[in-house]
C-alpha cells in the first residue's frame, strides 16, 4: 500500500455567519430621503417665523398711546383670497424682516392747513370694502401685507372750508407711512353780504373778488343760493346770519364741499303767490368787487309801497329834523364810516334810489328856506333838479339827513322790530346788525342828554 502526500489546505471557518449582500436601493426612495433632509431646515425656519410673527406687536400697540391723533382701523373684515404670497412670505422675511409680511401697518395723514375733513376708501378689486369719515391729523391702521391682495388699494379724499378737495389713491403692498395733502384755496372769496329792506322789499348782494358762477334754486321753504367755488369769510358769514325782514325769516351761509350755499327761509309773507325774485349782477370799480344780487317784492312792481313812501314822506315835519333832533344825527354820522355812509346813500341802482332821492327832497322842504346845510359849509337846494343831484353826491354829509331818515323808517315800518333793519339798510346795509345796534343806541343817548339839558 502506497501512501501519496498531497498539499494540505487548511480552512478558517468562522463562528459568525456573513450576511448577504444587500440590494441597490431604489432611485425614488433615495429622492424621498434627500427631500425630507432638505425640507426639515425649512419647515423648521417657517415655525419659528409663525411663532415670531405672534409674539411681534403690530402697529397697533405702538399708538395706542398716543392722545393727539385719532386713531382709525381701516382692516376690512376678511382677508383677500389665497395667493402665492402665502408661499413667498418665509422667503421675503428672511430679507426685510417678519413684521414685513405678518405685521400690522399704520398710516399718518394730515392736511395742509391741519384740520381737514377726509374721506377713506378701502378698495379690493373695484368693490369697496370699508368706508370711514374723520379728520385730520389721523393714524390708519392697515392690514398686514400676508392679507391684502395685489388689488387692494387705499382712496384718500380731503376737503376743508375754503379750499379744493384733493385725493389720493396707493397701493396697499406699497411701503407708504405718511400721506400729507396740500389742499389749495378757491378762486373765489365772499367778501361782504349787505341787505336791504324798505318799503317791503328786500334785497341781498354778495361781493365777491372774482365774478361769480351761481345758480338759484327754489325750495319748499325758501330759496337756496348756490355760488360756484366759492368760500366765505369769517364777516360774511356773521351777515348771513344777521339777514331778517318781514320776508326773510332766517339765513344761514353753508359750505358744501368747492360750493358755498346760502339759504333764505322765507315767511308767510315772502311765500305768498305775489312776491317774485329776481337776480342782477354788477361792478363795484372803486373797491373792484363783483356784486351779485337777490331781489325779492311783489308782483306788481311794488306800487303799493311807494304810494305808501309818499305819504310817510309827506307826515315828515320840521321838528324831525332840528333841535335834538340834530344832535342824534351828528352822533351817528360820527360813529359811521365815511366811505361806508357815503356809498350807502349815493345812487347806484338799488331799489333804495328812489327812497332816498325823494327824502332829500323831502328836507329840502323842511329846512329853513328850502336849503339843506353840509357838514363842509356847503348849502344846496334840493327842489332844483341839479342841486338835488350834488345833495345826493355827499348826502351824507348833510344836516338833518340820517334824522329825517330815521323818522322815514318809523313812519313806513307798523312792525317796531323791523324798523332799525329798515334804517341800518338806508344808511349801512354791510354794517353787522349788533354792531349797528350798538352805535344807534349811543346815537340815542346823546339825543337824550341833549332833550334833558334843553329841560
Amino acid at each position: 500500500m502506497r501512501w501519496s502526500a498531497g498539499p494540505v489546505i487548511w480552512r478558517t471557518v468562522s463562528s459568525v455567519e456573513t450576511p448577504p449582500p444587500r440590494r441597490a436601493e431604489s432611485r425614488k426612495t433615495c429622492l424621498r430621503r434627500e427631500w425630507k433632509l432638505a425640507a426639515a431646515p425649512l419647515l423648521l425656519l417657517l415655525l419659528l417665523l409663525l411663532c415670531a410673527s405672534a409674539a411681534a406687536p403690530g402697529s397697533a400697540g405702538e399708538h395706542v398711546d398716543d392722545f393727539e391723533r385719532e386713531v382709525l382701523d381701516m382692516s376690512p373684515e376678511s382677508p383677500a383670497a389665497w395667493g402665492p404670497r402665502y408661499v413667498l412670505a418665509p422667503f421675503v422675511s428672511l430679507f426685510r424682516g417678519v413684521s414685513y409680511m405678518y405685521a400690522a401697518r399704520s398710516v399718518e395723514i394730515d392736511t395742509t392747513p391741519s384740520g381737514g375733513y377726509l374721506d377713506l376708501f378701502y378698495v379690493r378689486s373695484g368693490f369697496q370694502k370699508r368706508y370711514e369719515q374723520a379728520e385730520a391729523p389721523l393714524t390708519v391702521l392697515l392690514p398686514p401685507r400676508l392679507e391684502v391682495g395685489p388689488r387692494d388699494s387705499l382712496t384718500i379724499r380731503a376737503f376743508a372750508d375754503g379750499y379744493r378737495q384733493q385725493s389720493v389713491t396707493f397701493k396697499l403692498g406699497s411701503s407708504i407711512k405718511q400721506v400729507n395733502l396740500d389742499l389749495e384755496p378757491l378762486p373765489n372769496l365772499l367778501d361782504a353780504v349787505s341787505h336791504r329792506y324798505f318799503a317791503g322789499r328786500s334785497s341781498i348782494g354778495f361781493l365777491t373778488k372774482e365774478a361769480l358762477t351761481f345758480r338759484v334754486q327754489q325750495a319748499e321753504d325758501g330759496l337756496a343760493v348756490i355760488l360756484t367755488e366759492t368760500a366765505v369769510s369769517e364777516e360774511a358769514r356773521l351777515a348771513v346770519g344777521d339777514i331778517r325782514s318781514p320776508l326773510i325769516g332766517e339765513a344761514y351761509a353753508q359750505q358744501l364741499g368747492e360750493d358755498l350755499m346760502v339759504k333764505l327761509v322765507l315767511t308767510e309773507r315772502g311765500l305768498a303767490d305775489g312776491t317774485e325774485v329776481r337776480s342782477r349782477q354788477s361792478y363795484d370799480a372803486p373797491r373792484r368787487l363783483h356784486e351779485f344780487g337777490i331781489d325779492l317784492f311783489s308782483r306788481d312792481g311794488g306800487a303799493a309801497a311807494v304810494t305808501s313812501a309818499l305819504a310817510a314822506l309827506g307826515r315828515l315835519k320840521p321838528e324831525h329834523v332840528r333841535g335834538c333832533a340834530l344832535a342824534f344825527d351828528e352822533a351817528l354820522r360820527r360813529q359811521l364810516d365815511r366811505g361806508e355812509l357815503a356809498r350807502a346813500l349815493a345812487p347806484r341802482g338799488a331799489f333804495t334810489d328812489r327812497y332816498l332821492r325823494a327824502a332829500m327832497r323831502r328836507l329840502g322842504e323842511v329846512s329853513v328856506d328850502g336849503v339843506v346845510d353840509f357838514a363842509d359849509g356847503t348849502r344846496f337846494r334840493p327842489s332844483s333838479p341839479i342841486e338835488l343831484e350834488l345833495s345826493l353826491g355827499k348826502a351824507g354829509e348833510a344836516k338833518g339827513y340820517l334824522a329825517l331818515l330815521r323818522r322815514f323808517a318809523v313812519e313806513m315800518e307798523g312792525d317796531a322790530r323791523f324798523r332799525r333793519e329798515a334804517l341800518r339798510s338806508l344808511v349801512a346795509p354791510e354794517l353787522a346788525g349788533e354792531r349797528f345796534a350798538s352805535i344807534l343806541d349811543r346815537a340815542r343817548v346823546d339825543e337824550e342828554a341833549c332833550v334833558g339839558g334843553a329841560d
